[in-house]
């Protein structure tokens, strides 16, 4: 209870810049709130996708596999549909590679969205305790200047850190919105890596596949085709 007195008495004495960068801590934490919960079920639904659609690649049970994929929301499920449906049509395997590309470059926007905004906000708090110091300090001296001298050094120490206030909870704020910003950043890169290796992994599959079967195919004609 004494510490929310304490930080209670820390904000009032802050003065009126304590309430934008206190708005601009609301808004950094109800970000990061939601894009933490938003990375970690797209983490979590892409290992559930990617090890339910990897056996049927592996067994070359492609039908089933897209089938799965085309009603999967995940983007390992997108990455899956692209790449077999591209590999129906397409005579070279470059053009499975690039509909997978695509699919993962088509993700990456969703899973990055919203985080940049926490390192302008921590630049905002920042600027903004700077900014409130400044003009609290300009206030300070204006006062003193027309004081009694005898309450010169009083009123002058007393406005200096109600202005210091204002400063260091900017840092307060900055400092923890980068941090998750950081952490944030970490994870999306981690999921984007994910993507990349799964895409890797599906196009092996799917040109192996036609590989084998090219081959398969020109068995019969290379014997047909030698003397008797």
């Amino acid at each position: 209870m004494e510490f929310f007195n304490t930080l209670l008495r820390f904000f009032q004495n802050g003065g009126a810049f304590m309430y934008p960068i206190a708005l601009v801590l609301v808004i950094g934490i109800v970000l990061v709130v939601e894009r933490w919960v938003f990375l970690s079920r797209a983490k979590f639904a892409n290992r559930r996708a990617y090890g339910q659609v990897l056996p049927m690649m592996q067994q070359r049970n492609f039908a089933a596999a897209l089938k799965f994929a085309q009603g999967e929301k995940a983007p390992v499920g997108k990455i899956v549909a692209a790449g077999i449906s591209t590999a129906q049509h397409a005579r070279k395997d470059e053009n499975i590679a690039m509909a997978i590309e695509e699919s993962i470059l088509e993700a990456v926007p969703r899973l990055e969205k919203r985080t940049n905004y926490l390192a302008t906000l921590a630049n905002i708090a920042t600027l903004l305790g700077l900014l409130g110091t400044i003009i609290g300090l300009i206030a300070a001296f204006t006062a003193v200047a027309n004081a009694d001298p005898s309450e010169k050094a009083t009123m002058l120490s007393s406005s200096i850190s109600v202005a210091m206030n204002t400063t260091a909870f900017g840092l307060i704020s900055a400092i923890p919105l980068l941090l998750a910003y950081s952490m944030l950043q970490n994870k999306t890169n981690e999921i984007i890596d994910s993507l990349e290796m799964a895409g890797v992994k599906f196009l092996n599959l799917i040109t192996l596949t036609r590989g084998q079967k090219t081959e398969a195919a020109a068995r019969p004609a290379a014997k047909a085709g030698a003397p008797a």
